[in-house]
């Protein structure tokens, strides 16, 4: 069965959110001699429900693990793929096979940092055996890939060695792949292809992994995991003897829990000396202290790769917090979510700006916005961006769409005037069906998260006025944490969902290639993450033949097909995203990054990648710096970033002929 997983939260979540917090500390040197600080905390959200990082294909886990365990290759300060455990590798001419060279210096340690055991080839055979055998949430970034996997994991091949993955010695590990994957290699920095020992990995048993036990896993990474106690603190200490430990400078990281209650409390913080970093918050009444001492100092970090959007539950069976208090509105709820132009009117009627004010500010709003699963500019194409693509192939799906854009950080979709169009529709067709309204749309919110009941009344009040409260009405069921976390992003099958449309979900890219966003809602695929719209039962269920996923799941499959011509491959999934946007049953609404802050960390010295788990969430190569960065230095820093970036792309890109037999 396939797990998708990896759905991140659009509260506080990690670095993705730029809620960082610094104890006063020692310092280190930066390696030009200069000194730095060299203690970073962090403020998180949601614990993890576990360390085992080969089951887990969650942000809460994996945002922790990727600083413990290296995989094969990792991402540099610009993206680009580096060795990490492998310290070389080969690719066949025909693009099928795979083969590293694992550095010498690789080791194994405990979590009090004592030497384990060498990383061996086998430790990755073991990795992947252990996350097929026992049905891995992130086995579905490798089970079409990797020739033999997918057989074996439906039970038509009970031998593991049949599958492409063998050691050819104690430091040479090869993939054989189905089909050529040009984005093969970004797949090699995802949980599921880390390795394990084997020994270890025995004695532990079921207790590997254990959320709150440091000691249950070992590490090969850049930290050791020094605690973590469930709603209060995580803390990583160096790896002292990590291989590459020259490129740590950060030697301990505290994270500390906060629930959301008190954003205020991270400026504070911050003023007085004990935060590296905060999130500021324009629509705070403390804003204007903020303005007055460090109004030179406001930075906005760039986009990133999540993409947060709004979910139909299509067919709900859970009615634990609901407003609805009869079975007609539950039945009525029910019949204008499957009818296409109701959910096109939502989608219309949504001031994404102004949902996105109430984090960042009026100004800022827009800086955030996304409307497509696949960030507009996430790949490009014959010289066109996917969105451009998308573009194209949306104006066949009607007149509504004929003047819609879909770039970053301006709403395309926001038109009330259309919203009402395709109300009116909706309402046509559900009046005949006997529908009765005002539909009442549930929505979970997590009371203690201020930014996040905010955000909730806003998107209320765009839907209300747009079509009065005598047609729709939006109920925000007000949870406490844990409830709002099993409403959706904690559930696991569609009978658990308990929303009839939820804002709280996103997905973060596994690797390169545009199927990464799409295929998740691909109902062909048994247990796909399909679920959190409401479907279980795949392409045959009810819901699905209804909203016609069927379509969807095969533009997925015509464009997954085409393996050699990448303009032709992107072309295709360009038609499954029209597809996607023309259904409203996700709407999306802002990306991760484009926030406020201010801070003492030397910008862009951190890893970046807009896929896999070696970006934004490490610390490797991350540096701190004893003054408040300026606006004006981080915005030139950015620019020259760019053009550094743009010119190591394209050398990576001719060093990648170096690499093949």
């Amino acid at each position: 069965m396939r797990k998708r997983k990896m759905v991140a939260l659009a509260g506080v979540s990690l670095l993705a959110a730029g809620v960082l917090a610094a104890c006063s500390g020692g310092s280190s040197s930066n390696g030009s001699g200069a000194s730095m600080p060299s203690t970073y905390s962090y403020v998180y959200s949601t614990d993890p429900d576990t360390l085992n990082y080969l089951l887990a294909n969650k942000a809460a886990t994996s945002d922790i693990t990727s600083n413990l365990i290296d995989g094969l290759l990792e991402n540099d300060q610009y993206g680009n793929l580096i060795p990490s455990l492998a310290e070389d590798w080969k690719v066949s001419k025909d693009g099928l096979t795979y083969t590293y060279t694992l550095r010498e210096d690789a080791k194994w340690f405990t979590a009090d940092g004592e030497e384990y055991a060498p990383v061996t080839a086998q430790d990755f055979i073991t990795g992947l055996k252990y996350a097929a055998d026992k049905e891995s949430e992130g086995l579905y970034i490798v089970q079409d890939s990797i020739k033999g996997l997918d057989a074996y994991l439906k039970g038509e091949n009970k031998d593991f060695s049949s599958v492409g993955i063998k050691a050819l010695d104690d430091k040479t590990i090869q993939y054989t792949l189905k089909q050529p994957e040009p984005f093969w290699n970004s797949k090699t920095t995802m949980n599921i292809l880390f390795p394990v020992n084997e020994e270890f990995l025995a004695a532990q048993g079921d207790a590997f992994g254990t959320a709150t036990d440091p000691s249950t896993i070992l590490y090969n990474g850049p930290y050791l995991l020094s605690a973590l106690t469930a709603k209060s603190s995580i803390e990583f200490t160096k790896n002292e003897n990590y291989w590459d430990a020259g490129n740590v400078f950060i030697d301990t990281i505290k994270f500390s829990f906060f629930d959301g209650s008190d954003s205020d409390s991270l400026f504070k913080n911050f003023d007085s000396g004990d935060y590296t970093q905060a999130r500021v918050f324009p629509n705070s009444s403390l804003y204007s202290t903020v303005k007055e001492k460090y109004g030179d100092n406001i930075i906005y970090s760039p986009q990133a790769s999540t993409t947060y959007y709004a979910l139909f539950n299509t067919d709900r069976q859970n009615y634990e917090n609901t407003s609805k208090t009869t079975d007609e509105e539950k039945a009525a709820t029910k019949a204008a979510i499957l009818n296409k132009d109701f959910r096109q009117a939502i989608a219309f009627a949504f001031d994404r700006e102004g949902y996105n004010a109430q984090s960042v500010g009026k100004d800022a709003a827009l800086k955030g916005v996304r409307t497509s699963l696949v960030p507009s500019a996430f790949v490009t194409a014959g010289g066109e961006n996917f969105g451009d693509l998308v573009e194209k192939e949306l104006v066949s799906y009607g007149t509504e769409w004929a003047d819609v854009q879909l770039d970053d950080a301006q709403d395309g979709l926001y038109n009330v005037d259309k919203a009402k169009a395709e109300f009116a529709k909706a309402k046509k067709e559900l009046d005949a069906q006997g529908v009765k309204f005002p539909i009442h749309l549930d929505i979970p919110v997590d009371q203690a998260f201020e930014v996040g009941v905010a955000r909730a009344q806003s998107f209320k009040q765009s839907i209300e006025s747009a079509f009065g409260a005598d047609n729709v009405v939006v109920d925000l069921q007000m949870m406490d944490e844990d409830a709002y976390n099993n409403a959706a992003y904690f559930a696991t099958s569609a009978s658990q969902l308990n929303y009839d449309l939820s804002l709280a979900t996103g997905w973060g890219p596994d690797f390169l290639d545009p199927s990464t966003y799409l295929d998740i809602f691909n109902t062909a695929l048994e247990g796909s993450h399909s679920y959190v719209i409401g479907i279980d039962g795949g392409s045959d269920s009810a819901a699905a033949k209804t909203i016609g996923f069927e379509t969807y799941d095969k533009l997925l499959d015509d464009a997954a097909k085409e393996t050699t011509d990448v303009v032709a491959r992107y072309q295709g999934y360009a038609k499954a995203q029209a597809w996607l946007v023309d259904a409203s049953v996700i709407i999306p609404y802002s990306s991760n990054g484009a926030l406020p802050s201010v801070r003492k960390i030397a910008p862009f010295t951190g890893a970046y990648s807009q896929v896999g788990n070696k970006g934004i969430a490490t610390y490797k190569y991350l540096k701190l710096q004893e003054d408040i960065v300026k606006t004006e230095d981080y915005d030139k820093a950015y620019e020259a970033w760019l053009k550094e970036k743009a010119e190591s792309n394209a050398k990576a890109e001719e060093a990648l002929a170096d690499h093949v037999e």
